[in-house]
C-alpha cells in the first residue's frame, strides 16, 4: 500500500453531499497506547531492586552497600543515557532504539542468574540494565508526545508516565511472590523474559513520526513532514547540554528533579521494602504496599498533566514537593510496627498520588523553555533525577549498615523536599529556546 493510500485509509475523509461521514481515532492515540503498553512491559527491571536486596545480602554475604551501590550505577545510568538515547532516537527511530534497549535490558537481567561476583552484579544490573532502561527512560515519552500531539501534551505525557507506575502495580507483586517461594533467580528470569516479549509490539505497530503514516499530529492544523534522520548523535545531545547549561531554568529543573528521584526510585523504591522487613513486615507485604503506591501512582500522574494543561506548572510542582516533603518526615513513625495500620494506608495512598506527578509540570517547564530541544533537555533533566536517585540509593544502604535504620535517610529526604518546593518556585517563566536563552 502506498503512503497516500495508506493515510487515506486513516485520517478521515471529508464526505460528499448526501454521504454520512464516521469519526476515526486519531493514529497518534495508537501510536500512545503501544508506548504505553511497552513502558509497562519494561517496568518490571524497575520492580526488582528492592526485593533483591536481602536475598542477595542473604545468599553471597555482601553488605547493603554493595548491593545498592550496584543499584545506584543502574538508577545513575538509566538517567545518563537518556538524553543520547533522546539523540539516537532522532537519529535512527523509535522503534530500532527501543527494540534494541528492551533486548539489552533482557541480556543483563537474565545473565544475573549465573553470578558468584559483586562485581559480576555491577556489570549485568548496574551496567547493561542501566543502559538499556535509559534508552526506556521518560524522554522516550517525552520524544513520542512531542512528536505524535500537539493538544492534550500534558495529558499524554501524564498517561505514559503513569504506564512505568502500572507497570510496578503488575509485577511487584508477583515478582515479590516469586522470591518469596522460588528464589531471586526465577524472579531475574520472569524481567528478561518480560522485556523481549515487549520487542514484537515494538517492531510491529510502533511508528517514529505521524508522517510515516501520511497523518498530521493529533491537533496539528497543517502536515508536518518527517525530519531527516540528524546525525551526531552524541554530539547533539552534548550541545544541548552545554547551551542549557547557560540557562538558569535548566539548573534549578535539574535540581529540583535530582530531589525528586531522590525521594522516590532512589528512597521509597529501593529502601522502603527492605525497611519495613526490618520491622517485621513480610517482604509481600511490603512489596504489595509498593504496588498500591504504583495504583495511586496512575491517577495521580495522569491528574497532574490535566492540571499541566490549565495551571501554572511552577506552583504544580512546589505544591507536590511540599507535600512529598510533609509525608516523609511522618514515615519513620509507621514503620515501628509489622502490620498495616490505617496511617500507613493513608500514606501509601497520598505518597502514591504524588509520586511521579512532577513529570509532566517538569515536561511542560522545559518545552516552555527549550523548544525543538525540549526532549534532549529533559533526558538531561531526567538524568539529575536518576543521579540523586542513585546518590540516596547507596547511601541509604550504607546508613542501614551504619545505624541499623533508615531514619536519617527519611528524614532527609523530607528536608530536601522543601529545597525542592523553594526552587520550584524560583522559575522563571520564559518561552525561549536554547540559542535565544544562550
Amino acid at each position: 500500500m502506498t503512503q497516500t493510500s495508506e493515510a487515506a485509509a486513516v485520517v478521515p475523509q471529508p464526505s460528499k453531499p448526501g454521504r454520512g461521514s464516521r469519526i476515526r481515532v486519531h493514529r497518534a492515540w495508537f501510536v500512545a497506547a503501544v508506548t504505553f503498553v511497552t513502558i509497562i512491559g519494561a517496568a518490571a527491571f524497575r520492580s526488582v531492586p528492592g526485593l533483591l536486596i536481602d536475598p542477595l545480602h542473604d545468599e553471597f554475604e555482601w553488605s547493603r552497600g554493595t548491593i545498592s551501590a550496584a543499584v545506584s550505577v543502574n538508577l545513575a545510568l538509566y538517567g545518563l543515557t537518556a538524553p543520547f538515547a533522546a539523540a539516537l532516537m532522532d537519529r535512527f527511530g523509535i522503534r530500532r532504539v527501543v527494540a534494541v534497549a528492551l533486548t539489552v535490558i533482557a541480556l543483563g537481567s537474565g545473565l544475573t542468574v549465573w553470578m558468584t561476583a559483586a562485581w559480576q552484579l555491577m556489570l549485568c544490573w548496574g551496567l547493561l540494565v542501566g543502559l538499556g532502561s535509559g534508552s526506556m527512560a521518560l524522554a522516550f515519552a517525552a520524544t513520542v508526545t512531542n512528536r505524535w500531539f500537539t493538544e492534550r501534551r500534558g495529558l499524554v505525557s501524564g498517561i505514559l508516565t503513569a504506564a512505568s507506575a502500572s507497570g510496578q502495580l503488575i509485577f511487584l507483586p508477583l515478582l515479590s511472590w516469586i522470591v518469596e517461594r522460588h528464589d531471586w533467580r526465577p524472579a531475574a528470569v520472569t524481567v528478561a523474559l518480560a522485556a523481549l516479549a515487549v520487542v514484537p509490539f515494538v517492531w510491529l505497530l510502533l511508528r517514529d513520526h505521524p508522517a510515516d503514516v501520511g497523518q498530521m499530529p493529533y491537533g496539528a492544523t497543517e502536515f508536518v513532514p518527517k525530519p531527516a534522520p540528524v546525525p551526531g548523535a552524541a554530539r547533539r545531545a552534548v550541545t544541548v547540554l552545554f547551551s542549557a547549561a547557560r540557562t538558569g531554568p535548566f539548573w534549578l529543573l535539574a535540581g529540583t528533579f535530582a530531589i525528586c528521584g531522590a525521594s522516590t526510585n532512589g528512597l521509597i523504591q529501593t529502601h522502603f521494602v527492605p525497611a519495613a522487613h526490618d520491622h517485621g513486615m513480610p517482604l509481600t507485604t511490603a512489596a504489595s504496599l509498593l504496588a498500591v503506591i504504583g495504583v495511586f501512582d496512575v491517577v495521580g500522574t495522569i491528574a497532574s498533566g490535566w492540571f499541566t494543561d490549565r495551571f501554572e506548572a511552577r506552583r504544580l510542582l512546589a505544591v507536590y514537593y511540599s507535600l512529598r516533603g510533609v509525608s516523609l518526615l511522618f514515615l519513620p513513625l509507621l514503620l515501628v510496627t509489622p502490620s498495616v495500620q490505617p496511617p500507613m494506608i493513608f500514606f501509601i495512598v497520598f505518597y502514591g498520588l504524588d509520586w511521579v506527578a512532577t513529570v509532566p509540570p517538569t515536561l511542560a517547564l522545559c518545552r516552555e523553555q527549550y523548544g525543538e530541544d525540549s526532549a534532549i533537555v529533559f533526558g538531561w533533566v531526567l538524568a539529575s533525577h536518576q543521579v540523586g536517585a542513585a546518590l540516596v540509593a547507596f547511601l541509604g544502604g550504607v546508613a542501614r549498615d551504619a545505624f541499623g535504620s533508615y531514619d536519617v535517610v527519611w528524614y532527609a529526604s523530607g528536608a530536601l523536599c522543601a529545597v525542592a518546593a523553594l526552587m520550584a518556585l524560583v522559575i522563571r517563566r520564559r518561552g525561549v529556546g536554547v540559542a535565544g536563552a544562550a
